[in-house]
């Protein structure tokens, strides 16, 4: 992992298993399948939910510095404490969740490279168990907002008002406009499509078979492959931005971009937006069978 651009945001199974029971290390499992911790999880591992503990389901937003508070010192993490995150489906919410911690300035945040599927398929230690633990009090000192973008930098970008990339890390057939989002998925939008402009780069494609993060020379060609060479500033985005946390994981700290973005709002809110430019390609090719049938 020294190859990459910032390896120190990376540990290996080997080393996690090492390090259970290290001092002032908090490991913490945040999965897509919000079951799956109490099936089974790294010991001394607390499980995040990111439905309900990671976002405000009132306003539709993060949760508040506040609420990010409270929950870390209910995880007994505090403002030193190195957090090491993992969970399922390639560590989709587990980089959500390094993204949100980096929102509010925590500096010791780290993912197991290969997520939990590695760990299982390696036979590593699990337990049923819940940790014990010791309350803290955690204090968000900063925040950093450049990692966040919003619908208008995004309009900006189209606009020609400043410069940057979108990569849209979507299904191919989410990025057409095929479907609107995967199947079983509640989130959605009323529109299918794209935002124009944007490169589609399915985030599973920066991950190997293991779910570890593909090669530094391998992430160079598969982004440079669609005009993406951190010159610009990049805007990822997915369906609620889970899926371009780890896209975004992938540009900052392992290519080393400087200028990286998470539009977590993502397409359930730029596909419900009155007025919003979209491109959706699969109704287009509808509507040219159609003209050439007549």
């Amino acid at each position: 992992m020294a190859e990459y651009k910032h390896p120190e945001v990376l540990v290996s199974t080997a080393w996690a298993e090492q390090n259970l029971k290290a001092p002032n290390t908090r490991f913490v499992e945040v999965d897509v399948d919000t079951t799956a911790y109490d099936q089974g999880h790294i010991p001394g591992a607390v499980g995040w939910n990111w439905q309900t503990q990671l976002q405000d389901g009132i306003r539709r937003d993060l949760i508040d510095k506040a609420a990010l508070e409270k929950l870390l010192g209910a995880s007994g993490i505090s403002n030193d404490t190195a957090v090491i995150l993992y969970g399922d489906n390639n560590n989709w919410f587990a980089a959500y969740a390094f993204w949100q911690l980096k929102l509010y300035g925590h500096k010791d945040v780290r993912l197991i490279n290969g997520g939990r599927k590695k760990w299982l398929e390696e036979k590593r230690p699990v337990t049923k168990d819940v940790p014990h633990i010791s309350p803290t009090t955690y204090r968000v000192a900063a925040t950093d907002a450049s990692i966040r973008a919003f619908k208008e930098d995004v309009s900006a970008v189209l606009e020609g008002r400043k410069s940057g990339q979108l990569v849209d890390v979507r299904s191919v057939d989410e990025f057409t406009g095929k479907i609107i989002a995967p199947p079983g998925m509640t989130e959605t939008a009323q529109r299918a499509g794209h935002i124009p402009k944007a490169a589609n780069i399915p985030w599973a494609q920066a991950a190997n078979e293991d779910g570890t993060f593909k090669s530094v020379d391998d992430l160079k060609k598969l982004y440079e492959a669609k005009g993406i060479n951190g010159k610009d500033e990049v805007i990822a985005y997915c369906r609620i931005g889970e899926r371009s946390s780890h896209t975004w994981f992938v540009l900052k700290y392992l290519l080393g971009f400087d200028k990286v973005r998470n539009y977590d709002g993502s397409w359930t809110e730029w596909g419900n937006l009155v007025g919003a430019p979209i491109v959706n390609e699969s109704r287009s090719a509808q509507s040219g069978v159609a003209a050439n049938a007549r």
